[in-house]
């Protein structure tokens, strides 16, 4: 091992500042030449130090040939260049280093180490690996470290170990925050929400990403009103949320059509300079979109100042779900349109122009467009293009050509695309195509009693009362039963779920009392009287029709 003389330490404590304040990779490159002429190339304190400046550049390949150069890298040098290809996501590499320096006779892993290695597993990730790089852990006496156990439960996590990740957890002998929102985090992704929400009820202090953590797995889970009553209380004990919990919690304000909720976010979000971020006003676009609000939606938009391709694919998505097709398709010809900084439509744009294209029974525009994904752009179709197309095309009455695009889909069709063939089959009275949509829909959703009673219908329009008869006995076979209808409404920034039929609604009566007064101030309508018993007449023999079908 080369003994730096006192001339050299000199040296290089003249060089390390010169290193540190490099502006350009380009000045690092006129320092690094110093270097090298001072005959200094071989100095594990100036290297690490090159190798760092490379690093927060991304300049790794520069920063690999400096490495290489040095015949005896110290473990401080092994530490760096590990380092660096872990946090430049170069997993790989980081692993492929450590393996040399665990062959090595005179450097040896440390608490330095590990947590980036283990980063590196967790990257892959590669289960195996990570759990080598534990026993080491293990048998280097650093396994008590917070640092490198917490590292540890997150490869574990995202290794999708949680049992080995929930034995290291319940073995910590103390355990921080970082520990229990890993573990809150992991339950949550994977949908165990249960689980998630003890280990947060029994946490001893809880941060905002703990919040946030459970915010966003009950709004993956589809648990609408859990998200929002989390949020609502994470406010009452006085955390402020942040963006992260902002964008988690829209969502749900979407599903759950809670706009005075979104609304305050929105103030909020003003108030604070988070409309600066392109995500804060994306999540509310699509919270204002979904609750109805589409204009302000579109005020939004135009009061941004970057905007992305998700900035317009949401709002021109929007725009089509509200029926605005050709504001939608202007939208798109804008975005092809627009100078100086130019954005590329994507699948999702597409998406959302296909959609506002089959609202309008635009058929010639749809296919156009579905086309020039491919020729124009290089976007190869998804299923949910061609669940567009086809519905387009069956709702235009176009049934002989949306089968012709489904028989030659790249794959397999979906329940969504044979559910469009079998509606537009009931519209145009097309039985022989309702009946191979109807077979396919069973085989995909054998439970699912909808499409039993929409080729009932179907077949009971065209006087086929066999097949009627058929569906009805299929369905007393395999004792179906009807999924109740659920809606929502919010009221004072609170989010209430009524289910038809539950009687355990604490405002059952109530409720019943107020359809009983509309119901009387329907009679009293100054509506003819043949009028009103033609839409009590319809709505009865829909109902009566349901209850013999599942009766």
């Amino acid at each position: 091992m080369r003994i730096p003389t006192r001339a050299a330490r000199e040296m290089e404590d003249h060089i390390m500042p010169m290193l540190r304040s490099c502006p350009c990779f380009a000045e690092l490159k006129r320092v690094h030449a110093r270097v090298v002429v001072s005959a200094l190339s071989q100095s594990c304190y100036l290297a690490t130090q090159i190798i760092s400046v490379c690093s927060a550049g991304g300049r790794l390949e520069y920063a690999a040939l400096v490495f290489d150069h040095v015949e005896e890298p110290n473990a401080f040098l092994y530490n760096e260049m590990i380092r660096s290809y872990a946090k430049n996501s170069h997993f790989l590499e980081a692993v492929g280093l450590y393996k040399q320096m665990v062959r090595q006779d005179h450097v040896f892993a440390d608490g330095f180490t590990y947590p980036f290695v283990i980063k590196a597993c967790a990257g892959l990730p590669v289960l195996h690996l990570g759990r080598q790089v534990h026993a080491r852990v293990s048998k280097s006496g650093l396994g008590s470290n917070s640092i490198i156990q917490n590292s540890l439960i997150e490869m574990y996590t995202k290794c999708d170990d949680l049992v080995d990740a929930h034995c290291l957890f319940d073995e910590m002998a103390e355990r921080d925050v970082i520990s229990w929102n890993m573990m809150i985090t992991a339950h949550a992704r994977s949908g165990q929400m249960r689980k998630a929400r003890a280990l947060f009820d029994t946490m001893p202090k809880r941060s905002v990403v703990s919040w946030t953590a459970l915010i966003s797995g009950y709004t993956s889970s589809g648990c609408y009103s859990d998200a929002i009553k989390v949020f609502h209380r994470m406010q009452s004990e006085g955390l402020e949320p942040d963006d992260i919990s902002i964008v988690s919690v829209l969502p749900a304000c979407a599903h759950l059509g809670a706009l005075e909720l979104g609304k305050w976010i929105h103030a909020f979000c003003n108030k604070r300079k988070l409309l600066e971020k392109t995500f804060i006003c994306n999540a509310l676009m699509e919270m204002y979109a979904k609750c109805g609000s589409i204009d302000q939606a579109h005020q939004l938009f135009g009061d941004m100042r970057d905007r992305d391709v998700i900035s317009w694919s949401t709002m021109i998505g929007g725009l089509a779900t509200h029926g605005r097709a050709l504001d939608a398709i202007k939208l798109f010809v804008e975005m092809e349109e627009e100078k100086g900084k130019r954005v590329r439509p994507n699948c999702i744009t597409f998406l959302g122009l296909l959609s506002a294209c089959s609202h309008a029974g635009l058929v010639d525009e749809g296919l156009w467009y579905f086309e020039s994904m491919k020729k124009v752009y290089g976007l190869d179709p998804d299923i949910e293009h061609y669940g567009c197309m086809v519905h387009l095309l069956s709702r235009a009455g176009c049934i002989r050509r949306a089968v012709e695009l489904v028989d030659g889909m790249p794959f397999p069709p979906d329940v969504s695309i044979w559910g469009s063939l079998l509606c537009a089959c009931r519209i145009h009275g097309d039985v022989e195509t309702a009946v191979k949509a109807t077979e396919r829909l069973l085989e995909l959703e054998p439970e699912d009693t909808g499409n039993y009673v929409m080729l009932s219908n179907i077949y009971a329009a065209a006087g086929r009362w066999d097949g009627v008869a058929k569906m009805r006995k299929l369905v007393r076979s395999r004792k179906m039963k009807k999924t109740p209808g659920c809606s929502s409404i919010e009221v004072d920034n609170a989010v209430h779920e009524f289910i038809a039929g539950d009687e355990t609604n604490p405002h059952f009566v109530d409720i019943c009392r107020m359809l009983d007064l509309l119901a009387s101030e329907l009679t009293r309508s100054p509506r003819s009287t043949a009028e009103r018993t033609s839409s009590v007449d319809l709505c009865q023999e829909e109902e009566e029709e349901e209850e013999v079908f599942y009766s």
